[in-house]
């Protein structure tokens, strides 16, 4: 009898009910790797191409036809459709047909060459942000080209050198690096935290999930008889095959995104490999603190969606941190996930010592000591607990 008590029988009990429920295959390998191949297939181009968009031309001479298809050129426009009255077009563009009009105006090409300043119009659909920011850029550009080839064109017929022209329209030249992301990939700049980001939903449910169905089930004194009535070999037993299988499946989405989709990795694989396992465990002791604070299911559950959903956001990789209310600013660091986007940073993109990233490290992993100061109560309602629907 005492062979079958102890962290080890804990272990294989927990593997045997893993492999015996399909709800624990579902969530642990189908729907991570589901959405790992989903997101990175969706955004395999890293930025949308071809974005259809419509071009009003009121003047229709070979200069406004050239603007055109200079505005065709652009890798994210398409012009689509070439219309006659602006009324059509904004009627495409309620209807979803195209993100973006373009109106050339009437005597575009004459007031061009006297001089006169004529304005180009475009009107942008930001329903769908990205697309119109790409768009909007790339309707400028053409506005701003074709004013300075007007100029260029008018201050050599009188007879300016080039070097000349090229200081007054451009007299500071910029040079621009984009670091870390040079390709503006949307790809490596979603998909490194929302992978994880999922991967961390799925651990916190689970880790409810696994310890809640417990109580539903009132088999809850099994489990404590085999742990040796001890509630942290308990907990390790019951964890430790989960924090194998996820790690193991997030290391899979690491190998994708760093060695065959090539995505910035410039400190190694190593520290990104420690920083994904400290986040599983983390977001187990979570899912602990959860239960035992809320120890039914359904609301066990219920916090950990939202602490998982709202994570994203509060990681700071879309919006930052620093721009937030400050209640929101010191919120944002109960989130692992937000302590891991801050290792992605210092590792993976800009590849600075582990040493700068020790604050971030030494928290996720202070995230484990959380529920250590509940456990008793959650030991009391595994032990007396009668679960209501």
């Amino acid at each position: 009898m005492v062979n079958n008590i102890g962290l080890l029988p804990v272990i294989r009990r927990e593997i045997r009910r893993l492999v015996s429920h399909p709800i624990y295959v579902f969530t642990m390998v189908i729907a991570p790797l589901f959405c790992y191949f989903l997101f990175t297939s969706l955004m395999k181009n890293g930025l949308p191409t071809n974005l259809p968009v419509a071009v009003v031309d009121l003047d229709g001479t070979s200069t406004s036809r050239n603007v055109i298809r200079q505005l065709d050129v652009f890798s994210q426009s398409q012009v689509v459709m070439e219309l006659a009255q602006f009324t059509e077009a904004r009627s495409a563009m309620q209807e979803g047909k195209v993100y973006a009009v373009f109106v050339i105006p009437r005597h575009f090409t004459r007031d061009l060459v006297n001089g006169e300043q004529p304005k180009i119009s475009f009107y942008t659909n930001n329903t769908f942000f990205i697309a119109s920011s790409l768009v909007f850029k790339d309707m400028k550009t053409v506005s701003v080209l074709v004013s300075g080839a007007a100029n260029r064109k008018t201050r050599l017929a009188k007879g300016q050198e080039m070097r000349q022209i090229m200081a007054q329209l451009q007299p500071i030249v910029v040079d621009s690096h984009p670091l870390s992301n040079p390709w503006m990939n949307y790809s490596i700049y979603l998909n490194n935290i929302l992978l994880p980001g999922v991967l961390q939903l799925l651990v916190l449910l689970l880790t409810v999930y696994s310890i809640g169905i417990e109580i539903k089930q009132k088999t809850t004194l099994h489990w404590l008889h085999t742990g040796g009535d001890s509630m942290t070999v308990s907990i390790i037993g019951k964890l430790l095959p989960h924090t194998v299988i996820f790690t193991l499946v997030g290391v899979f989405f690491q190998v994708l995104l760093y060695k065959y989709l090539h995505f910035p990795l410039m400190s190694g694989v190593w520290p990104m490999v420690l920083a994904l396992l400290l986040l599983v465990m983390a977001s187990q002791a979570l899912g602990v603190f959860f239960i035992s604070l809320l120890p039914v299911l359904r609301l066990g559950l219920s916090a950990a969606s939202l602490i998982g959903v709202i994570s994203v956001s509060m990681s700071g990789f879309s919006f930052p941190v620093f721009a937030m209310a400050k209640p929101l600013q010191v919120l944002s660091h109960i989130f692992p996930l937000r302590h891991y986007f801050l290792i992605y940073v210092d590792q993976a993109l800009n590849g600075i010592s582990m040493y700068y990233s020790r604050v971030d490290y030494l928290v996720l992993v202070g995230f484990m000591l959380l529920p250590l100061p509940f456990l008793p109560k959650l030991k009391h309602a595994l032990k007396y607990k009668e679960y209501k629907m």
